[in-house]
């Protein structure tokens, strides 16, 4: 337990240094529920509903690191400002026990319905549902270091209720299991439980004995000098999940979403794979970074008024690529070429800087090349681009990501400082 505290103070000063501040400008703020229903575990819950929330909205868990806590996580992390901006709500769990980690290591926490935190996460769940009109087709669960363990055990002990998640620098479901009473598995952490895909994803199948349903999507995210969660359990997750939803390890895309990241779809090339990992060259036990929120909502679907569909049976049928822009989202002039292109853009803002995502949509038929003309704001500084090559203020593809079908769309991003503002792009194809 000693080692544990350590290492939870270590993972919150890591975490302190490189969240973004985000906390939305509007008149709603987090509050704190009482006596949600059964929790086994003493749990706080606290909600965050946006004042431009959804008539029926998607429910987002959002589960904190050890010595952390809901509030937390909700002014260090940018998932309450996306809420602001697409109108969905987010449930921030609490614990209390001592180190403020989340049980995924005993056998009751690794079945479904066993008792101590995902019961107490469920009851939640089940709360917004009720009281706040909260869609149980569209829940969704994402979380850092403890909660992106959590992230993992929820998709794997309720199946049926999650529809994705979004894990930071996790570990696989059931690899930090333990029968002494304890809540620290070395071997797990060490990065020294190496399993074969079969055996990772019977292990998620033994939570929920019997369940041929349909199974969330699972992004994962890791570091590549994470000592606190050693990096090879990134692979081990994959591995996992590509098992559990039936789909090859080998990916049907590999890219550069930004310099130093690598990501991997498995079962799809589309932007809703079934899984996704982004692996982080050079970082260490620190994330979600700015802007990767944003990506990962992105990935769950929470970044329009509609969310992807779920796959249609443990297959995990792959979404088709969408035609529908985000509600937040400039549109432009179609451009020219066979059918032509439009462009629409979306805008996370935070305090100095921002993540602008552009999604390219084809017209009436298919377009083999496609250039965006964009201006960003005075004063404004592209750090970094995924998926995009620039010359001054025109944005073109590259090599993978020109050919759009009819009514189909691809996205590239641009992350700066300054702010972005209203943008107003055009769009020309070929």
């Amino acid at each position: 337990m000693r080692r544990l505290l350590a290492v939870a103070a270590g993972i919150a000063m890591a975490l302190a240094g490189v969240f973004v501040l985000a906390q939305p400008a509007q008149a709603a703020t987090l509050t704190e529920v009482t006596n949600f229903g059964t929790n086994p575990s003493g749990l706080r819950m606290h909600i965050f509903v946006p004042d431009n929330v959804q008539a029926k909205p998607p429910i987002l868990v959002a589960v904190h690191y050890c010595t952390g806590s809901g509030p937390a996580f909700y002014s260090g992390t940018e998932f309450a400002s996306l809420a602001a901006q697409y109108g969905f709500i987010v449930v921030y769990p609490s614990a209390t026990r001592s180190g403020a980690c989340f049980d995924v290591s005993s056998p009751q926490a690794l079945t479904r319905g066993g008792g101590s935190d995902p019961v107490g996460i469920m009851s939640m769940v089940t709360y917004t549902e009720q009281h706040y009109n909260g869609d149980p087709n569209k829940v969704y669960v994402t979380g850092a270091s403890s909660g992106a363990m959590m992230t993992n055990v929820l998709l794997g002990d309720y199946p049926d209720v999650f529809k994705a998640g979004a894990a930071f620098m996790g570990v696989p479901f059931g690899c930090f299991a333990t029968t002494d009473g304890s809540s620290w598995n070395s071997q797990c952490s060490g990065g020294q439980r190496i399993y074969t895909p079969q055996q990772w994803g019977d292990m998620v199948r033994a939570a929920y004995p019997g369940y041929s349903g349909p199974r969330p999507r699972m992004q994962l995210w890791h570091g590549t000098t994470d000592t606190t969660l050693a990096y090879p359990n990134f692979g081990e997750e994959i591995k996992q999940w590509t098992n559990v939803l039936g789909v090859s390890q080998t990916p049907a895309l590999t890219d550069t979403p930004r310099s130093g990241w690598t990501r991997t779809r498995y079962g799809s090339a589309s932007v809703a794979p079934p899984v996704e990992g982004i692996s982080v060259s050079g970082v260490g036990h620190s994330l979600p970074l700015a802007g990767q929120a944003a990506m990962a909502i992105e990935f769950m679907g929470l970044n329009t008024q509609g969310t992807t569909p779920r796959p249609s049976s443990s297959s995990a049928s792959p979404r088709p690529s969408g035609s529908s822009a985000s509600p937040s989202v400039s549109p432009s002039s179609p451009g020219g070429g066979t059918g032509g292109c439009t462009a629409t853009t979306s805008v996370n803002q935070w305090q100095g800087g921002f993540v602008v995502t552009v999604r390219v949509t084809a017209g009436a038929a298919a377009i083999n090349s496609w250039a965006v003309g964009l201006t960003l704001p005075s004063g404004t500084t592209v750090t970094s681009t995924w998926n995009v090559t620039r010359s001054g203020n025109t944005w073109s593809n590259v090599s993978y990501n020109g050919h759009v079908n009819a009514g189909q769309y691809t996205e590239f991003g641009i992350q700066g400082t300054g702010t972005a503002g209203t943008l107003t792009p055009t769009c020309s194809a070929s």
